[in-house]
This record gives structure tokens, sequence and C-alpha cells, in this order.
């Protein structure tokens, strides 16, 4: 990976944002196109938020790329684009949180602050024989403290990546390569039998199912589209015109045709196409959905409100995935 061994703290920041909540084989495009398109910091914080959010598009948790902007500006414009050489001081920047914080300490100053992503929990977990939950504060606690004990404090960032390499490669989630592992002699968990079975979290997120239908509205050449502004999935990207249900709805054309005149007004309108039914699964949402396309004679009031662009123009914003893919597919 291209940020292995970096020690420019902008490239090892943008990888560990990039990477939060993504694979490695899907970010490091987005971090290659990233580095391209903005090789400084300052040339990132000088971007517009609309080119960024479009570069950002598909990557999903798109508060990553809010708090990504909100970083770059501060560190370009107030500390004159030099990042911080302090853990402390890491920690305040926007979305940065310890493990971020640690991995820019090591890998970018060695300073001796260990890191504790997924990997790291896993191979402590199972060399010790941990049963503490993860995600509790006692398990917190706990799995720092062991981190930081084991920490080659001469060579932090070195062991840093080690051990996360280590967790990636060998001591694996699923079918570790046990049999061959340097660390078998002395492993807990494979002693007692539990390595399928840690870490262990105390957490069971419940999944959240919702209905998004869109309404492809089109006069002449231009589309209506909107922005979502409010705190929820997709914050700040466009869509079309969204009716959200509490359930499936089942689209035929006379129902379309009932709900455009009783709820917008619209009289005349042609029913182009209706998609085929859309899913997206987001961490802890599963998003339903499908898009139906209507062209219109004229803009009603009712719509005045979207913004109209051309095709050109709207494949300048960012949309999010579960959009992104219709129009691919339909394109």
């Amino acid at each position: 990976m291209p940020w292995k061994g970096e020690k420019d703290p902008y490239k090892i920041w943008l990888s560990e944002v990039i990477l939060q909540q993504t694979r490695v084989d899907q970010g490091l495009a987005y971090f290659n196109r990233f580095v391209e398109k903005y090789p400084t910091v300052v040339q990132l914080a000088q971007a517009k938020d609309e080119t960024v959010f479009k570069l950002w598009e598909g990557l999903g948790y798109y508060s990553r790329c809010r708090n990504l902007l909100v970083t770059a500006r501060y560190v370009a414009f107030e500390l004159g684009g030099v990042f911080p050489a302090d853990y402390t001081a890491l920690l305040q920047l926007k979305g940065v949180g310890p493990y971020t914080a640690a991995a820019i300490a090591s890998f970018a100053f060695n300073l001796p602050h260990a890191v504790l992503d997924g990997n790291v929990f896993r191979v402590i977990a199972r060399y010790f024989g941990i049963e503490e939950a993860t995600d509790t504060l006692a398990g917190k606690q706990q799995f720092t403290g062991i981190a930081n004990a084991l920490l080659a404090k001469n060579a932090p960032g070195l062991y840093n990546q080690a051990i996360m390499d280590f967790g990636a490669t060998i001591c694996k989630p699923a079918l570790p390569a046990c049999a061959t592992c340097a660390l078998q002699k002395n492993c807990v968990a494979l002693k007692m039998g539990t390595v399928n079975i840690l870490p262990v979290k105390s957490k069971t997120i419940l999944k959240k199912t919702r209905w998004l239908y869109y309404f492809v509205f089109k006069h002449q050449q231009s589309v209506g589209i909107t922005q979502r502004v409010n705190k929820d999935i997709w914050q700040g990207l466009h869509e079309f015109y969204l009716v959200e249900s509490t359930k499936s709805i089942h689209w035929s054309p006379p129902i379309i045709e009932e709900w455009l005149q009783t709820q917008l007004g619209i009289k005349k309108a042609t029913i182009t196409s209706i998609s085929a039914p859309q899913k997206q699964q987001l961490t802890h949402q599963l998003i339903n959905g499908l898009f139906i396309e209507i062209e219109l004679t004229q803009i009603p009031e009712s719509l005045k409100g979207l913004s109209w662009v051309s095709a050109k123009q709207a494949n300048q914003l960012a949309f999010p995935r579960f959009i992104t893919a219709y129009l691919n597919g339909v394109n």
C-alpha cells in the first residue's frame, strides 16, 4: 500500500480518514486520486466543497468528507499547512480520534503511541485470551494499557505497522493461519479453543429498513434535483425528488398518475420509466427503493423549489451511490 512507510502526516491522515469504514481494496483508488489531485493539505483546503464531494462520491459516510475539509482548512489556514507533531494536539483536529492520532504520531513523527485498530484488538484479544468486550469502557482501557505496554518505544511506527499487518495477514478474522503462526506457542486463544470467538463485542446494532422512492422529473433538457441538508445519511449530497415511506409501496402507473395530480397538482405528464427495485446495505440501514422518470410539459409551482440543471451540470454534482448505481445502469 502506498501509505506504508509514508512519513508525510498529510498523506497518513488522508489514508486513515479514507480507510475508516472502507475496505483497503476500495480505498486505495480513492487515496491515489486524492493525492494526485491534491498533493498537499493546502491544495485540498483551497478546493471547492462540491469538487471534493464529487471525488469522494461512492465512499459513503460523508461526515468523513466534511470533517476532511474542516481539518484541511484548519491545518492550512490556522497552522500554516503544518500538522501538529503532538498526539494531544492531533486529537483536537476534526474527525481525528485516538486511533488516527496515534497513527499520525507514530508513523510521521515516531512518537511512542500504540495504534489500536480492529487488527490489533484481535491479535491482543487472542494472544492473551481477553474476554472483555472491546467496545466497553473497561475493555478499551484494558486493551489500550496492554497495547502501550507492548509498544516498541524505540521504533513505534515500525511496531504499529507490524502488528497491524500481522492481524491483517496471519491473525485474520476468519480462517486465521494458526498452524503456521510464529506466536502459536503462547497464544491463549489457540490453547483454549477460543480463536473464533475472540475478540468479543457487547453491542448488537439494530439495522433499520427504509424505503426511498425517487421521482426523476424532466422538463425539456433539464432535470430537477435538490440537496440533502438534514443531519441524516448522505448529508450534503444531491438527489432527485424524494418520497420516503415507512413501508413498501407498489407504484403502478395509475397510482403514480393519481399521486402526481393529488400531491403535486400535475395533470399532464408522461411516465417514461419505472425502475426495478433497488437496494443498498449501509452499516446500520437497508435502503430499498426505485426510480420513476417523469417527463413534464411544464414545471408546476410545486416543483419550482427544485434546482433544474442540465445533464452535463448534474454530472458535476455528487450523488449517493444508491443514485449513481441506478444512473450508471440506465446510461
